[in-house]
Order: C-alpha cells, then sequence, then structure tokens
C-alpha cells in the first residue's frame, strides 16, 4: 500500500515538472519569434539608413573637392603676395638703408650692421635672380660704400684708443707683485670694455661678410706704433728721473704717498748702478793709463754726467727688455679678441716687430760699442754687457714663450744678439788676460813707494765683477771654448770654467808684478812692491768669494800667496844686513878685558859703531817713504827687525859700550837701544 502511494507521488511530481518545461519551452518559441520580427524591424532601419548615406555622401564629396580647391587658390595666391613683398622689398633696400650708409656706423654699430645685412641679402637676391638689373649696381656699390666705412670705423675707434701705456704702469707691471706693497693688481686695459666690443663685432663683420684682410694690416700698424711709443716713452722717463742711487721712483708713487697704499721703489732686475761705473772709472784709468803714458787722473775719467747717462742707458735698456715682453703678452692676448685664430701669429709677429728691431738695434749698439772700447783696450766695456746679457738670458725662456708662434727669423733674434753679446765679451775677457800679463814696465808708471800697483787693484776689481755675473762670465768662456753657449753645462762645468780663468789672470799677474818688481834699483824696494801686491791679492781673495773659486783650480790659494808675502819679506829682511852684519859675533874683535887696546882693535870698533850707526841711518831714511798699506804687515816686519837688529845691536852695544875705544864716544855710540826701536817704529810713515 505504501508503494503505491509512493508510486502515484512521484508521478505527480514528474507530471507536474513536465507541465512546468513545457511552458517554459512555449514561453521560448514565443520569445524567438518575437526576436526574429524584431531583427527584420532593425534590418530594414538600417538598410534605410545605409540608402540615406549614400545619397548623402554622392551630394557632400564633389562639394568637398571644390572647397579643397579653392583652398589652395587661396593659399597659392597669398604665397604669391608674400613673394612679391619679399622681392619688392630688395628693390627699396638701397633707398631705405642710404642714408644710414652715407652718415657712417659711427654711435650706432647695430643699426648699421643690420642696414648691411639687407643690403647683403639684396646682393645676393639680384646676382641669383636679376644679375642685368641696375638695382644690382646701386646695392653693390652700397655695399662697398658701407663695408669702406666698417674699416674707417675700425681705424678710427683703434686710432683714438690706441694710447702709449704710461711709464709708471709698465714700471708697475715689471715690478711684479713680489714688488709693490699694495692690495690692487697691476692690470692693463688697452681699450674701453664698449670699444672693444665694437671692433670685435666689425672685425667679425668684415672676416665672414667683407672678405677683407686689410683691417689686419690696420690693426698691427696702429697697434705697432702703440708699442713703440710705449717703450720710448718708458726710455725717456729713465732718461729724465734715473738717479746714482740705483732706485728710480715712479711720480706717480711719490704723489700718492699721503693718501694710497705706499708701493716699494722698483728695484733693478740684475744690478745697482754705480758699483759698475766704479768699476768702469778704475778701470778706465788703468787703461788710458798704460795707453797714454802719462801719470794722473785729471783727465782719464769720464765726466761724471756721462757716467750717470751710462747708468741710465743700461738700465733703461734692461727694463725696456722686461717691459716688451709683458706689453707684447699684453698685445697677443688683446689681439686674440679681435683678430681670427688662424690670422693671429701672423699678425702678432707683425705688430711686434718695430718694437722689437728697436731693441735688437739697441743692443747691438751696446755690443758695438764695447768692440770699440775692446780695439782700444778699454775692457771696462765689457761690464756694461754683463747686466744687460745675464737679464737677456734670464729673460729667455720668457721671451720664447711669447714669440711662440711667430717666424724664425723673429724668435733668432734674441738668440743672435745673446750670442754677439758672449762673443764680444768673451773676446774682452781673453784680452784683459793678455794686457794682465803684457801690461809694460814703465819707470814713471810704477809706485815710488812699493805700495800696490794700480794693475794689481784693477785686476782684482775686474775679478770681483765677476762674482756678480757667474753665469754669464761662464757662458761667455764655455762659447770662447766650445764656440756655443754653456747653457747646456752644468754648473760644475762653468765653475770650473771660470776658477780656471781667474787663476789664469792672478798667474799673469803674478808673472808681470814680477817683472814690475825689477824696474826698481833697490831690491827691497822691489821686494815690498811685491810684499804689498801679492799680500793686497790675498786680502781681496778672502774677503770675497774669489778666493772659493779659486781654490776649485789651485787649492789653498792662501798658503800659496803666504809663501809668497814670507819669501818677499825673506828678501826685504836682506837689506838690513848691512845694518846687522858688522856687529854680529862673528865679526867681533877680540880682546882681552882689562888689557889695553891696540890701534887696530880700537879702529875695528869704530868701523863697526860707524857701518851701524850709517847703514841706520840710511834705510830709516829711505824706507819711512816706502809704503805698506797693510798695518798688520807694517807691524809685523817692524816686529821682525826689532827682533834681528835691536837684538844684535843690544848684545854689540853691552859688550862695547863700556869700553875705552875711543875719546869721542858720542861719535860713535849714537844710539841707545830704545832709540834705534823707535827708529825701525817709524819705518813706512812718511809723517814720523
Amino acid at each position: 500500500m505504501i508503494l503505491i502511494e509512493d508510486a502515484s507521488a512521484r508521478k505527480r511530481d514528474i507530471e507536474e515538472k513536465l507541465r512546468q518545461e513545457q511552458e517554459t519551452l512555449l514561453f521560448m518559441r514565443e520569445s524567438l519569434e518575437k526576436s526574429d520580427q524584431l531583427t527584420k524591424n532593425m534590418v530594414s532601419i538600417l538598410s534605410s539608413f545605409e540608402s540615406r548615406l549614400m545619397q548623402l555622401e554622392n551630394s557632400i564629396i564633389p562639394v568637398h573637392k571644390q572647397t579643397e580647391n579653392l583652398q589652395r587658390l587661396q593659399d597659392n595666391v597669398d604665397k604669391t603676395l608674400s613673394c612679391l613683398d619679399h622681392v619688392i622689398s630688395y628693390y627699396h633696400v638701397a633707398k631705405d638703408t642710404e642714408k644710414i650708409i652715407k652718415e657712417g656706423p659711427a654711435g650706432r654699430l647695430e643699426e648699421y650692421l643690420n642696414c648691411m645685412a639687407r643690403i647683403q641679402k639684396a646682393v645676393e637676391y639680384f646676382q641669383d635672380n636679376n644679375p642685368d638689373s641696375p638695382e644690382l649696381n646701386r646695392v653693390k656699390l652700397l655695399f662697398e660704400k658701407g663695408k669702406e666705412s666698417l674699416e674707417s670705423e675700425f681705424r678710427n675707434l683703434l686710432t683714438r684708443n690706441s694710447k702709449a701705456v704710461p711709464p709708471v704702469v709698465i714700471l708697475d707691471l715689471v715690478a711684479g707683485d713680489d714688488e709693490i706693497e699694495t692690495a690692487d693688481e697691476v692690470s692693463l686695459e688697452h681699450l674701453p670694455e664698449n670699444i672693444l666690443q665694437d671692433l670685435i663685432c666689425i672685425s667679425m663683420w668684415l672676416v665672414e661678410y667683407g672678405r677683407n684682410q686689410d683691417f689686419m694690416n690696420v690693426y698691427y700698424q696702429i697697434r705697432s706704433n702703440q708699442l713703440d711709443r710705449s717703450i720710448k716713452g718708458l726710455k725717456e722717463h729713465f732718461r729724465k728721473n734715473s738717479s746714482s742711487s740705483g732706485v728710480l721712483y715712479s711720480p706717480a708713487i711719490q704723489n700718492k704717498k699721503n693718501n694710497t697704499p705706499s708701493k716699494k721703489a722698483i728695484k733693478r732686475p740684475v744690478y745697482i748702478p754705480g758699483t759698475i761705473r766704479k768699476a768702469q772709472k778704475l778701470l778706465k784709468q788703468y787703461s788710458q793709463h798704460g795707453l797714454d803714458g802719462k801719470k794722473g787722473v785729471s783727465n782719464l775719467t769720464p765726466a761724471e754726467g756721462k757716467e750717470d747717462m751710462l747708468d741710465s742707458e743700461i738700465d733703461s735698456y734692461i727694463h725696456c727688455i722686461s717691459a716688451f715682453i709683458k706689453l707684447a703678452q699684453s698685445e697677443y692676448q688683446l689681439l686674440t679678441e679681435i683678430i681670427p685664430e688662424h690670422h693671429q701669429k701672423r699678425t702678432f709677429d707683425s705688430l711686434i716687430q718695430e718694437a722689437l728691431d728697436g731693441l735688437m738695434v739697441e743692443g747691438e749698439s751696446i755690443v758695438s760699442t764695447a768692440r770699440r772700447a775692446i780695439m782700444r783696450h778699454d775692457y771696462s766695456a765689457v761690464l756694461t754687457i754683463f747686466p744687460i746679457l745675464k737679464h737677456l738670458k734670464q729673460m729667455k725662456q720668457e721671451f720664447d714663450q711669447v714669440l711662440q708662434g711667430t717666424a724664425a727669423g723673429t724668435k733668432n733674434k734674441l738668440p743672435v744678439l745673446i750670442t754677439s753679446m758672449e762673443t764680444t765679451g768673451a773676446k774682452a775677457l781673453e784680452e784683459f788676460a793678455d794686457s794682465i800679463k803684457n801690461d809694460p814696465d814703465k819707470e814713471y808708471n810704477m809706485p815710488k813707494d812699493g805700495t800696490v800697483h794700480e794693475l794689481t787693484s784693477n785686476a782684482i776689481l775686474f775679478l770681483q765683477q765677476l762674482l756678480d755675473f757667474q753665469e754669464t762670465a761662464s757662458a761667455m768662456l764655455a762659447s770662447q771654448e766650445t764656440g756655443s753657449s754653456s747653457s747646456n753645462y752644468n754648473s760644475e762645468f762653468s765653475r770650473r770654467l771660470l776658477s780656471n780663468y781667474i787663476c789664469k789672470i792672478l798667474g799673469n799677474l803674478q808673472l808681470n808684478l814680477h817683472s814690475k818688481a825689477k824696474v826698481y834699483e833697490d831690491t827691497a824696494l822691489g821686494a815690498v812692491f811685491l810684499l804689498n801686491n801679492f799680500n793686497y791679492i790675498l786680502k781681496s781673495l778672502e774677503k770675497s768669494e774669489l778666493i772659493q773659486l779659486v781654490a776649485v783650480t789651485l787649492k789653498h790659494p792662501d798658503k800659496t800667496y803666504k809663501g809668497h808675502i814670507e819669501e818677499q819679506l825673506q828678501i826685504y829682511q836682506r837689506s838690513w844686513f848691512k845694518v846687522t852684519t858688522p856687529i854680529t859675533e862673528s865679526n867681533m874683535p877680540t880682546f882681552q878685558p882689562g888689557t889695553k887696546l891696540k890701534d887696530k882693535e880700537r879702529q875695528a870698533i869704530k868701523d863697526r859703531f860707524k857701518a851701524f850707526n850709517d847703514g841706520l841711518e840710511e834705510l830709516c831714511k829711505i824706507q819711512k817713504s816706502w809704503a805698506i798699506p797693510d798695518k798688520e804687515q807694517r807691524n809685523k816686519i817692524r816686529r821682525a827687525q826689532k827682533e834681528n837688529v835691536t837684538g844684535a845691536y843690544r848684545v854689540f852695544w853691552q859688550r862695547y859700550s863700556n869700553v875705552p875705544f875711543t875719546k869721542n864716544t858720542e861719535k860713535y855710540i849714537k844710539y841707545r837701544v830704545e832709540q834705534v826701536e823707535e827708529m825701525i817704529e817709524k819705518l813706512f810713515d812718511t809723517s814720523a
């Protein structure tokens, strides 16, 4: 029963689901039918829309094409009108710019260059499109006139604003920062900034558009003149303001003392004027004395004014060399801003020629003057070359840097001058050494009192001058030795060369002095003469660095000269043998004390006293007028004579003063021992 009920219930469920499925299927069928209907309606609508669009397109496209053609035509018309305006403007350029071009660029350079740009474009247009047009000739003429005006403006700007650099500024520039106690840097402004910018603009235009290089010649000519005037102004400043003190003061510096930071006096680069002049004066005295054969110096020394002038000329030339380098450096910096790069070296080479040639000619003139002086045996002239040559060699590296890129002929001018000075100096050094050796032994030229000969003092003075220019003198000697500059040799080689030369001078001097000493008839005076000269040489060597230089070649020169002095001292002491020999023990007469003297013995004692007295009086009279300037040597000789003479006389006097060998005692026993010492103490003293 239960099973039947379950089956019935299940059947009912299945029937219910079937009914629901049938209803769903019916609903879907109805929906599909509606959808088909809607689709058909949509297709119909779209088909209608497509048909209408096709109709619209067929109507619009012709209109669009027509509009596009019209727009193109409009654009062409506009372009044609624009081109016509542009072309017509070229025909108006000459008229629009002619007034400005005629008036020139002064005061309105930018506007002028804009006009020149318009004219240039007009020229290019007519050349390309209408070369036969009269307008082409008109704008060409206007362009050429404008270019000439720009060239003229370049010249005028440069001429009006190129002024010689004041000597005060140059001296500050040469002195350098270490020489000036001021917070302000020494600057050199050749041209005002606005003028410089105008020149740069004109230069660029002339090179790029004007196709013109003539302005570069104008530039170097004007700036070359300015450089030359600056250096000549410095020379004139030295001529007016140099003083023998060796320090040159700038008037501007002196005027600013009270209200600006003070500046040091500008120092000389390599020497102190007056020192060389003093040496030259003494050397000229010697040279002319030896040649003229006249005693005295009144007509031998140059006038003081000429000496000052010589100092000024040397100092001026040295400063002008330094000034040229500084000014040339500054000129090159200015030139690089105005002149195109590939023309800078050539233009700079031309720019510096006038000033450089002037300095080289002046240098050669100094060399020529020195050569003529050397031919007259005036070897002091080489002292003029020393400071100049030393400065030239010191500045050569900087000089070469400034002239880098210039022509070979320009670069070689300074080396040629240096070589010329070295050759001339070497000849002077060599001839001076020969003159020391060959100085004639003239009796009237010998000092009567046996003092130091002027040949000795001049030779030593000359050698002392070499101490300040050791490298320069070594280079001169090396050029003579090897035929080339000694710049490549080490300092030891140079020092040895100079040492050999100094020893040669001293050797020649020694030989000549020995020869001169033979002029004296009195051998003792000749010995005093040699003693004085050798002592002077030794003292002079010891007071300077000469002793160290001599020692490079001659070991222990002090011992050598002391040996020479001692040798002459021994020769001098022989002159006193006539005084000491009669009273020595070997010449004493022998007799027995208390016995009566024989006539022969009394006469012998008289002769000994007389010989001593006569010899002492004679030598003291003669040698009192002799001179030994060195106090130490003078005292040494006096002490030696006191020991030798008074020692022997004391023994002789003690032995015979109480012996009755004469009734006229005062005639023979004229001097006590103390009196003899006093007489010897007055030797070499004309005031005694």
